[in-house]
């Protein structure tokens, strides 16, 4: 260790011995107030440090955006060795505290940086608030308690929600306070309501809340009063949810006088808000929950809500294109040659085509005002601007409904009318009176289509909901957080915290260890009601309902792992039952340790009057355990999914029983000091710092995954999973190894097909770039990865390759093409050496045992299998009756789903006493790209446009253009001396060329020319002979539209982005050519078999074409052979493509950045629908109802 090291390490050591000594005053001054709770050791031995224990390492944390700039770093980071990187950045870039912390001279601008200090830092300040009221029995209870909480956090056995470790302790660690922010806590001395001073004496640490609304405008716990509390929430990235069916609907009588604007009118407003937050927040985005009553009078309005707005950003996007090209048009002739129609004859044409597409009048002769004014509006160009329908546009911003998760909220009344078709009564929000009448199958009919066409709006199950309510004397459950598992009174909050099952499994014994989960779940419950103790709320009423209800949300996240680690299928009712019965021990234990608490510090303040209900609910969590008969169960309208005891393992089903027993037991005696305990929040951001590998009650989503390595970069590794899985099933150690090099590759060119060290040294490589590529090819998520200027260095690529500058700073260069492998060759290689990513074929593998390893989604190119969603409502089934809150999951379906199984889906999660439920078809949403040719897609035929489908009665001037397209001519027809020619510049992927068309009189190509790369590449000899190959066909006849079919849709690096708005995506350069040439010399009818018909029409109207003319059928004869109408009426068929969009891919600098695009393609692979990080770029994966980014730990949520 070097002399400064030394020093700064002395220093540190003195800061951590100077913040014990500080701790030990403060603990001393804070005295047990009364009997306490005896804490035991589990996971340490008394006397023993658990942070000074175990391998320690200093490392790196860097996220980075794809382009290799730098988002975040830090230096010398202190985490665990048995950390994974991904920890280590997600800790150290949101946990760490960046501000306040005394660093090495004693200043206060120092930042945390070691593991160490945050659990510490979360830990004693548990402590200290728990030791201060009484908490503990004795001190030796409260330092038991401390090191069993340390031992948790530091081998990642359990996580409290992301609040915590922004807030918890800065105040008692560092004495970092803040000013006050407009938030109040309850006095627990006092029992009275203050004001918080400043920020952190009194931390926040909830993530979720409920709040309500009154149908008042401005005054307090009105309308525009929330905004204010949303806005406070949001500032400090947390979520809220509110039940408006509150407000009065539109046309209802107001106190002063007039009518209301209603309901709807309100939610815009509020929308925007929460988009304006959304936009300039620095946290994340505003999490946000809108829930309408069945019966509200605006409730068909809402329900088609996102629908209808989504249907505006297609009207503006179309609309705007329609205007532009119209009114360009208008506007060019009007210039050109002036607006009297008898000069300017044609003007009123256009101006009639525009009105007859609904182009305002008053517009037209806005533009046509323009025109005139040639002095003052000198621009030839009239600026109209137009829309698309990607989803950060500014169509999307133009709409609302677009910044809320939205709920309907369900009755049993309703959903039996809806069944028995009857009438619903909408009421009246200010008296109750019946508004009107609808059918309540329509509904449920209106609900079913707009989920199935947008995704929203979910369901809330309102009767379910507040059957399973501990408090109804106090109010009816409205409302829940925006992720839909906090569900509780209005005006209340809730803190999460969730145990990472796979710490208490063990491999060898295939169990998990009963003890050591209720231990922990006791540790969280009790860790979670001195944060409600400690807490501070954005609001007197959130303030004085959490006090008095004390609502905890203890979870847990790897259930999916724990499965597949087991050799059990996420889809089996062994898999069910083990659920249940893992989420049974965990709720008991949670209960029974908060009656434990209500026996020595009191029940919570409202238990006496909510009594007898809140028992009923605990015995009926009791049934569920014994899975007893559905007459058993106690104000149930649908009976729960009890505990199969023919599937469930013998040592959790007891287990199970047991610890319900003494839950309803000790709550009998004791009462109980939380109103709820338990919710299955999405697990994101704390998921990564447990380093698990599914959240929540989710499974897996892929077998292959690209791990980050302490130095930097990637490594590509099978699901630890699997391999346990495989061991568990009996598989032999050579059987595994071979099944995993199916899945990831074998990682090497030795004995690869086709790509090899032998035919690689055939083609100039050396021992030297050959040793290059084989270490690159643990982490290549393809082949062709590994050849690129940044591994074989320039000078290779240059003098043996022959490479030209610009070829290598191509993104979009594959080295292997260059060097002759055919396509088929490449994919050949690129399985033995990057794998399939499925398990799906692997040698070895029974049939029976592929359902152990679906995953949420199909997993690489080649599989097939993922898990049906009925399954995932059946596991949600299983878990429910044993959580006081809900589950938050968005159940995944394909998107050749139909509305009827949309309907089936819902009706089941009715059925299966499920509390909420969303839903998300693939491609259901506008912004995602049309593809047509997705798995079993019937509709790739309807996106052909043939030309024998059109009007039978063909017209003259179309026979002229049609026998001019069809010309067959034996002899070449060569092109005049001098000739007129188009040259258009393109560019693919950042890789620019030249095309020049030299023309025939009459318009048609006769030749071209292609110029890429330098003169002497590879590249540009390739396309000179296929210039050459063209040009020919053309001149001997070759019918352009042959050309085209066979060019279009030919896939090979470059491909991507172009910079061409009517040709914006292409699968290679010969794709590029072939659309270009249908865009520019087919008719349009004709050219739309090759394009977008979208992409066609704008092109058309902008008159960016240069088509054939239209020639005298004399001239057209004299070029071509007899040609029969039957033969110009017929066409050749193009395959079935697919449409979609790519993201834009720049120059390629560094391997850095090259590891970073890899791994994106991965995600992306098995997870279409996703969007960017907006912190560092790669692609997010789904988190329950939400995404999260396994980079740099960014949630689109509130976990």
């Amino acid at each position: 260790m070097s002399q400064p090291s030394q020093q700064n390490a002395t220093d540190r050591r003195t800061e951590t011995r100077t913040r014990s000594e500080l701790t030990r005053v403060r603990r001393e001054s804070a005295t047990p107030k009364k009997s306490g709770l005896h804490i035991g050791r589990l996971f340490t031995t008394k006397g023993s440090e658990p942070l000074e224990e175990g391998a320690y390492e200093k490392r790196v944390s860097r996220i980075t955006n794809p382009d290799g700039s730098i988002v975040f770093e830090m230096k010398d980071v202190e985490v665990p060795a048995s950390w994974s990187q991904v920890a280590t950045d997600v800790i150290t870039q949101k946990y760490f505290r960046k501000r306040g912390v005394s660093d090495e001279k004693g200043g206060r601008n120092g930042s945390e940086w070691s593991a160490k200090q945050v659990v510490r830092r979360l830990a004693g300040t548990w402590r200290y608030w728990g030791e201060k009221y009484g908490y503990f029995e004795t001190k030796e209870d409260a330092e038991n308690y401390e090191a069993e909480m340390q031992q948790m956090l530091i081998t990642q056995a359990g996580a409290p929600n992301s609040p915590q470790w922004f807030n918890t302790g800065l105040a008692w660690a560092y004495d970092i306070k803040g000013e006050a922010q407009g938030h109040y806590f309850v006095d627990p001395e006092t029992e009275e309501l203050q004001r918080a001073v400043d920020s952190y004496s009194h931390p926040q640490p909830h993530a979720c809340f409920i709040q309500s609304v009154k149908d008042d405008l401005v005054n307090e716990g009105g309308i525009f009063d929330l905004v204010i509390r949303e806005a406070r929430l949001f500032k400090f990235g947390s979520g809220t949810g509110t039940n408006f069916s509150a407000i009065r609907s539109k046309s209802e009588p107001l106190s002063g006088g007039g009518q209301s604007s209603g309901l709807m009118s309100f939610l815009c407003t509020i929308d925007r808000a929460a988009g304006a937050i959304k936009s300039g927040g620095t946290t994340r985005r505003a999490a946000k929950m809108v829930c309408i009553d069945i019966d509200h009078p605006e409730v068909e309005e809402f329900i088609n809500w996102k629908v209808i707005e989504e249907q505006k950003v297609a009207a503006l996007h179309a609309g705007s294109y329609i205007c532009k090209n119209h009114l360009q048009a208008i506007f060019e002739s009007a210039r050109r040659d002036g607006i009297d129609p008898e000069v300017n004859p044609d003007l009123k044409k256009l101006i009639k085509a525009a009105n007859n597409e609904y182009v305002p009048l008053s517009y037209i002769k806005r533009v046509l005002m323009l025109a005139e004014q040639k002095e003052s509006f000198a621009d030839d160009d009239f600026n109209f601007p137009t829309y698309d329908t990607d989803f950060r546009s500014e169509a999307y911003l133009t709409v609302s409904g677009q910044n809320s998760n939205n709920s309907v909220r369900l009755s049993d009344e309703f959903l039996g009318a809806a069944k028995r078709d009857e009438m619903w009564n909408l009421r009246n929000r200010a008296k109750g009176d019946v508004a009107r009448q609808v059918s309540a199958r329509k509904l449920w009919n209106d609900i079913t289509y707009a989920a199935w066409a947008c995704a929203d709006p979910g369901l809330q199950f309102d009767t379910t909901i507040n059957d399973w309510h501990t408090c109804p004397s106090d109010g009816r459950i409205n409302a829940s957080n925006p992720c839909s598992e906090y569900m509780f009174l209005d005006d209340t909050a809730c803190n999460l915290a969730s145990i990472n099952l796979i710490r208490y499994y063990d491999p060898e014994t295939q169990k998990l260890d009963i003890k050591k989960i209720r231990h922990a779940s006791r540790l969280w419950t009790i860790t979670l009601e001195i944060s409600v103790l400690m807490a501070q709320f954005p609001s007197k009423e959130i303030a004085q309902n959490s006090f008095i209800y004390r609502t905890l949300g203890l979870g847990y996240a790897n259930m999916g792992t724990v499965l597949m680690q087991m050799g059990i299928p996420y889809a089996s009712e062994r898999g069910y039952a083990i659920c249940a019965a893992l989420t049974a021990i965990i709720g008991g234990q949670a209960y029974a340790t908060s009656a434990e608490m209500a026996e020595k510090l009191g029940a919570f303040s409202a238990y006496k009057k909510n009594r007898d209900n809140m028992l009923r609910v605990i015995r009926n969590h009791r049934r569920a355990a014994y899975n007893e008969v559905k007459e058993n169960y106690e104000g149930l309208m649908v009976a729960p999914q009890g505990i199969r005891s023919d599937h469930c393992p013998d040592y959790l089903l007891e287990s199970a029983r047991k610890v319900w027993d003494e839950a309803l037991e000790r709550g009998e005696k004791h009462g109980f000091r939380n109103a709820q305990v338990t919710v299955i929040a999405p697990t994101g951001t704390i998921g990564l710092v447990m380093d698990c590998d599914t959240t929540g009650i989710e499974p897996d989503f892929a077998l292959v995954k690209f791990k980050k390595l302490v130095g930097g970069g990637y490594f590509k590794i099978v699901n630890q999973s699997v391999t346990k899985a495989l061991k568990a099933l009996k598989y032999s150690e050579t059987q595994i190894s071979e099944m995993e090099s199916y899945v990831k590759g074998h990682a090497t060119l030795k004995n690869c097909p086709h790509i090899n060290e032998a035919s690689l040294k055939e083609k100039g490589f050396t021992p030297e770039a050959l040793t290059a590529i084989e270490t690159q090819l643990s982490s290549a998520f393809e082949l062709k990865f590994a050849f690129n200027r940044f591994v074989l260095g320039d000078e290779f690529c240059k003098n043996v390759l022959g490479l030209s500058e610009e070829v290598l700073s191509d993104p979009a260069l594959n080295i292997l093409e260059i060097l002759g492998f055919s396509r088929d060759q490449i994919e050949e290689a690129n399985e033995y050496v990057c794998g399939t990513m499925t398990i799906e074929g692997a040698p070895h593998l029974k049939a029976e045992h592929y359902p152990i390893f679906d995953c949420a989604n199909r997993c690489g190119k080649k599989g097939e299998r993922f898990i049906p969603w009925e399954a995932h409502l059946r596991m949600m089934a299983a878990a429910q009756p044993f959580i006081s809150g809900a589950i938050s999951k968005t159940i995944n379906m394909p998107e050749e789903s139909t509305i009827e199984e949309v309907e089936k889906a819902y009706t089941l999660s009715w059925e299966y006493m499920l509390k909420a439920v969303a839903l998300y078809r693939d491609g259901s949403k506008l912004s995602q790209p049309l593809s047509t040719s997705s798995a079993g897609s019937n509709y790739g035929a309807l996106f052909r446009f043939l030309e024998e489908e059109n009007d039978e009665n063909i017209s003259t001037e179309e026979v002229n253009d049609l026998l001019a397209q069809e010309m067959r001519k034996p002899l070449r027809r060569k092109l005049p001396e001098e000739r007129h020619s188009l040259t258009h510049k393109f560019s693919i992927a950042n890789h620019e060329g030249y095309l020049t068309i030299g023309l025939y009189d009459d318009g048609s190509p006769g030749e071209i020319f292609i110029k890429m790369s330098k003169e002497g590449s590879t590249l540009s000899g390739i396309m000179d002979a296929l210039a050459l190959t063209i040009s020919l066909c053309l001149q001997y006849g070759v019918p352009l539209e042959v050309l085209v079919a066979k060019f279009t849709h030919a896939r090979f690096e470059p491909s991507g982005m172009t910079g061409n708005k009517h040709v914006p995506i292409v699968k290679s350069i010969v794709d590029y050519i072939g659309r270009y040439l249908a865009l520019k010399f087919l008719p349009k009818e004709t050219a739309k078999k090759y394009h977008n018909e979208e992409l066609i029409e704008r092109a058309y109207a902008e008159a960016n074409i240069s088509h054939l003319p239209k020639l005298p059928i004399e001239r057209a004869a004299e070029s071509a052979p007899e040609v029969s109408l039957k033969h110009v009426a017929s066409t050749s068929h193009a395959p079935a493509g697919t449409m979609t969009a790519s993201a834009t891919r720049g120059a390629v600098t560094s391997k850095e950045q090259l590891q970073v695009m890899q791994t994106n393609m991965a995600l992306a692979l098995n997870n279409d629908d996703a969007p960017m990080c907006s912190t560092c770029g790669m692609v997010m994966v789904r988190n329950g109802a939400c995404y999260k980014c396994t980079g740099c730990g960014e949630t689109s949520g509130c976990s």
